[in-house]
């Protein structure tokens, strides 16, 4: 590990000519040991993590020469068990899997451990719970070499549907031994995807504030965001705001907006009145000079108020809202918080009897007139329709990000719901728009109960 810090600082002062100089570099790789290369793509992809975003393109180019080099090399070069462990390395740093196929075929002098090598080739292919206990012994032998983080972080990956609790132990373990690297980043994230999963509520703000100190600016911080609004509303009383000030205080002030903002609307669709008025009441603070942000916040906090109390007041502040500093998604959110008000101040209507021959409705035309309305009515369907297999043909690409054990591809960004008046056909709802709604009909339900107790 020392060797390699002392390797990242070198690296640090040349990387800006190996920026310029990629031709050059990819011509003379044929001359360069694998290991060596393996070395400048750690450093790549470590300063990636860091926040240095524009070395995604040399991450790339480094990949691609690697493989080439790899697969071109004389077959006695891997009796350095550096260059072994670097063939390794790279088939578990999102490099291509079918290169590792490719090297242990040819390998006749036996170079390759033959279990790691298999247990690596069944992972990315997709079968690594098969191989979660061999792989565990294997980590155990390998525990002072310079491939045991990247074992260890493929271990925790396998064993998170079997063990989570085991999986935190994998994850501790890599990112204890590879500090301020792309593995620690993984580590850090998935552990609190983990802890955040299986209510492990205090190792998970602990989690969450280790990767605010440490990785702040990664590519992959929008997913750390997610999990850390995922915490603290599904564990309303447990995270305190203390808590919650305790990992935001590492961000700067755009992001700490961004987070409460993200906080705010999760917190109002799912009905959490009080965290839903603080977070939105925090990020109107830290709005500033921006407008839109100023009013997602006060569109959040005015939604919790609807329909359970002040709803004509909260009509008035939703109306007041520019429409032009929303988003689409919450343009349909207002709009739905406007009509769940409405039906909370519309008087019930008198019920009306059967319409004459409805009561004497012959059985098969009721159904009939049953199975439409369950074929019209996904929640009505048959629990026990088969359901369709998805296709199980995943693209190359699919195939690479799967593969890749420390370079994750980033989630896919939602795709933004229009409001119903900007479009001829409805959209797929969005769920938390769902969830807002089902509990407003709930709530309606309950008060129109009360209101024919009480009667005219």
């Amino acid at each position: 590990m020392v060797l390699r810090c002392f390797s990242l600082i070198a690296l640090a002062g040349c990387a800006a000519a190996l920026l310029g100089s990629l031709p050059a570099m990819a011509q003379g790789a044929e001359h360069i040991e694998p290991y060596r290369m393996l070395r400048s793509l750690q450093f790549v992809q470590d300063s990636v993590v860091r926040g240095d975003h524009s070395a995604a393109d040399m991450q790339r180019f480094m990949l691609g020469t690697i493989d080439q080099r790899l697969r071109e090399a004389d077959p006695a070069i891997f009796a350095d068990p550096r260059n072994v462990d670097a063939a390794l390395i790279y088939a578990m740093s999102g490099g291509n899997p079918q290169t590792l196929e490719f090297l242990v075929a040819r390998d006749v002098d036996g170079h390759f451990d033959n279990r790691v090598a298999d247990a690596l080739r069944k992972y990315l292919s997709g079968k690594g719970t098969l191989i979660s206990k061999t792989l565990g012994e294997i980590l155990v032998e390998y525990k002072d070499t310079d491939i045991a983080p990247y074992l260890a972080l493929v271990a925790g990956n396998v064993t998170i549907a079997l063990d989570p609790a085991a999986a935190l132990k994998h994850y501790d373990w890599a990112r204890l031994s590879a500090p301020g690297t792309i593995v620690e980043e993984a580590a850090l994230r998935r552990s609190l995807s983990v802890a955040v999963e299986a209510r492990m509520v205090d190792k998970a703000k602990g989690y969450a504030n280790r990767y605010a100190r440490r990785f702040l600016y990664s590519p992959y911080a929008s997913q750390f965001a997610d999990l850390f609004v995922e915490l603290v509303v599904a564990n309303v009383g447990a995270v305190q705001p203390a808590d919650i000030e305790a990992t935001l205080s590492y961000m700067d002030v755009d992001r700490r907006r961004e987070v409460y903002l993200r906080m705010a609307r999760r917190a109002a669709i799912d009905g959490q009145k009080d965290l839903a008025l603080l977070a939105s009441e925090q990020a109107g603070k830290l709005a500033g000079d921006a407008a839109g942000d100023d009013a997602m916040a006060k569109l959040y906090g005015t939604l919790v108020k609807v329909p359970t109390e002040g709803v004509g007041d909260a009509i008035a502040a939703l109306t007041a809202i520019p429409e032009a500093a929303l988003t689409p998604r919450d343009k349909a959110l207002r709009q739905a918080a406007e009509t769940i008000a409405k039906e909370v101040l519309r008087k019930p209507e008198a019920p009306q009897s059967p319409p004459d021959g409805a009561a004497g409705a012959e059985p098969a035309a009721q159904d009939a007139a049953a199975t439409a309305a369950a074929a019209a009515d996904p929640e009505l369907q048959d629990p026990f329709a088969p359901v369709a297999a998805p296709d199980s043909a995943p693209t190359a690409e699919k195939q690479a990000a799967d593969g890749a054990a420390t370079t994750p591809s980033a989630e896919a960004p939602q795709t933004a719901a229009k409001a119903p008046a900007e479009q001829a056909e409805a959209p797929a709802i969005d769920p938390q728009l769902a969830t807002f709604l089902e509990a407003g009909r709930s709530k309606l339900g309950a008060i129109d109960d009360l209101l024919e107790e009480e009667g005219p």
